[in-house]
């Protein structure tokens, strides 16, 4: 616990999940622990929103979090209760998310990492209007290997950094950039669609994925079950060194049993020193902790996480672990 952690917090709008457990707790991903939930509860919180009231009580000795809500909000936490029924929920906006959303909004429905297989069979732009090297919003443009309808709504994206594994060489995926959209407006052999949307200049060899369903899932932020270690691959941007809310890609995904609420504690890669004592000369290694990654978003092989809170830089190769 923290030492000047209050008796009771009145969550206010702004809050996140995760600024709200750093006012209780020294490890904000002890939260699960401190509220005493399950496995299921983790994935589908009940949802904490502005107006609540969370009081810390003892239990046995054992400090406990409670939830003591109001009316407008007790209303809304009711028609969430579930029952044995299939069912798709979207994230209420109001609710307090576990990390702010609007850092990581750019990177929940576009092509970032795609995989190899993908990578190579995704369709292609192969003509512009009046045979125009580059399109804009409102021009038409030919693809080869559409699939699908009609209607259908496709992304353009261009390049294709590979990322791979900094040990093992392996081939773990590619970082693409995002620069469009498109709509089918005829599928054939060569297919025709109109650029609906353009961020950055789209041009005849850019790949096209179909636009994926947005999904931001609300975890509360928790340790992995299993032993993790990996390394930092790539920092989103092109930029050299991570601050807080800047998001990085670790070598390790769904594969390696990462999934998104996971808290990875991050450390500079090792430098080695020289020591010069009678008992033990050489080389040894400094770790120096810099900070905590929350996983959002999960591929096979890879993840996307962000830096939270850090006291100095993440740079490529630096090591993040389960806590």
């Amino acid at each position: 616990m923290q030492e000047n952690a209050p008796d009771r917090y009145v969550v206010v709008k702004g809050d996140t999940l995760w600024d709200i457990s750093g006012k209780f707790l020294k490890d904000p991903w002890k939260w699960p622990q401190i509220w005493n939930m399950n496995k299921d509860e983790i994935k589908n919180p009940h949802w904490i929103y502005p107006g609540d009231v969370i009081v810390l009580d003892m239990v046995n000795g054992n400090p406990r979090l409670r939830l003591l809500g109001n009316e407008k909000n007790d209303g809304r936490r009711s028609k969430m209760k579930l029952d044995p029924r299939i069912r798709i929920t979207q994230f209420d906006p109001q609710a307090a998310p576990a990390i702010p959303a609007s850092a990581i909004e750019p990177y929940l429905a576009k092509p970032l990492i795609i995989d190899e297989q993908a990578f190579k069979l995704a369709p292609r732009i192969a003509l512009g209007p009046d045979d125009h090297v580059t399109m804009s919003t409102g021009d038409k443009a030919y693809a080869t290997g559409i699939t699908g309808n009609s209607g259908d709504q496709w992304q353009i994206f261009h390049g294709g950094k590979e990322l791979r594994d900094p040990d093992t060489k392996e081939l773990l995926g590619y970082e693409v950039q995002y620069v469009g959209d498109a709509i089918v407006k005829q599928v054939a052999d060569v297919s025709t669609l109109q650029v609906s949307r353009v961020v950055q200049e789209v041009a005849i060899g850019d790949r096209l994925i179909q636009r994926p369903r947005r999904e931001y899932a609300n975890y509360i932020p928790h340790v992995p079950d299993a032993d993790v270690s990996g390394k930092v691959i790539s920092i989103y941007g092109g930029v050299n060194d991570a601050g807080p809310y800047t998001t990085v890609a670790i070598n390790k995904g769904e594969r390696d049993g990462l999934h998104p609420g996971h808290v990875l504690l991050s450390y500079k890669a090792p430098r080695q020193i020289r020591v010069e004592t009678s008992a033990d000369k050489g080389k040894m290694t400094l770790p120096e902790k810099s900070g905590n990654v929350y996983i959002y978003r999960v591929f096979p092989k890879l993840s996307y996480g962000l830096l939270l809170d850090s006291t100095v830089p993440i740079n490529l190769l630096d090591i993040v672990r389960k806590p």
